[in-house]
């Protein structure tokens, strides 16, 4: 296990190591220049655009903004907004808590829809149950995050006047407000991944049922349902439980659209603020963060695989 635990972090720095030059690389491509943005409304002299390009340092070559960015990062300095004129770790951790607070809300909304739909689908094969599940599981899948939610908010929010339509609250400070505000995104944001864990619970169920094992119990008399949930559930939750970490890793990507459209004050919207102002050393940051969001993810799935199922070894 330690070994493999090394292997892996060793993998993951290196995978970290590429996305930051990939994403450093990417976003020098975007046109426009940072002062322009962040002068608009002031007429610049070269010799004053010349002295902002020396003090940001975008007049090295790339090598050596990269080099000098790299080296901050490395000791935990992220930088300063060009946007806000504020440390970019600061912006991060202020954003952090809503951003999570709606992955976990995605997720659980996800659970809670995905696997008794996969387990139905799988014991009611080939009937009504079966294709309700799947067919909805599959609209869940193509429809896009940001046509759901406007549909959802006018819906819930225009003709029912139910739920609020954009905006946020702390859940310490105000539980209910909170949760009625992270109702609509948490649907939004969860029903594709909803989809995809419902397909892959009903194809590992069926899978589990048709093995030997199960026929072995059901000939020795045990009741239909311990052997559905104590034997084969179990089992086909190992690839079910990867789906979920990859998901949730995904998630961060998809939080960039429904944040923007419920006005959710998390990471994704910071994205996009950052990208409309050019703030480079911004979207840096964040895209590295959600790098490290999913590796770190993914890694930790891959050593729960040992805990749900202990047949599994990890080498």
């Amino acid at each position: 296990m330690k070994k493999y635990v090394l292997r892996r972090l060793v993998i993951s720095v290196l995978v970290l190591l590429l996305v930051s030059v990939m994403v450093f690389s990417l976003i020098h491509l975007i046109p426009g220049d940072p002062i322009d943005y962040l002068f608009a409304d002031e007429t610049l002299t070269p010799e004053i655009r010349a002295q902002y390009q020396r003090d940001l340092g975008l007049d090295q070559p790339l090598l050596v903004q990269y080099g000098s960015w790299m080296g901050r990062v490395v000791r935990g300095d992220l930088g300063m907004s060009l946007q806000m004129g504020r440390p970019i770790l600061n912006l991060i951790a202020e954003r952090v808590p809503a951003t999570l607070l709606l992955a976990l809300a995605a997720t659980l909304v996800a659970v809670v829809i995905a696997i008794p739909a996969g387990i139905i689908a799988a014991i009611k094969r080939h009937t009504s149950y079966d294709y309700l599940f799947m067919s909805s599981a599959l609209f869940g899948l193509s429809i896009p995050h940001f046509w759901l939610g406007i549909l959802l908010i006018l819906f819930f929010s225009v003709f029912l006047d139910l739920l609020p339509s954009s905006g946020y609250r702390p859940l310490w400070s105000d539980p209910i407000g909170s949760l009625e505000h992270l109702i609509l995104p948490a649907i939004t944001l969860g029903t594709s991944m909803a989809a995809v864990v419902a397909r892959m619970t009903r194809s590992e169920m069926l899978e589990e049922i048709g093995k030997e094992y199960v026929r072995t119990a059901r000939a020795k008399g045990m009741p239909e349902r311990r052997v559905i949930f104590r034997h084969v559930l179990k089992n086909a939750l190992v690839p079910t439980l990867t789906i979920l970490g990859i998901q949730f890793g995904r998630l961060m990507g998809g939080m960039v659209v429904v944040e923007y459209v419920f006005a959710w004050p998390g990471l994704g919207s910071l994205v996009v603020d950052a990208v409309y102002s050019r703030d480079y050393p911004m979207v840096q940051a964040l895209v590295l963060t959600f790098a490290v969001f999913a590796v770190t993810i993914n890694m930790g799935v891959d050593i729960l695989y040992r805990y749900v199922n202990p047949r599994i070894t990890l080498e």
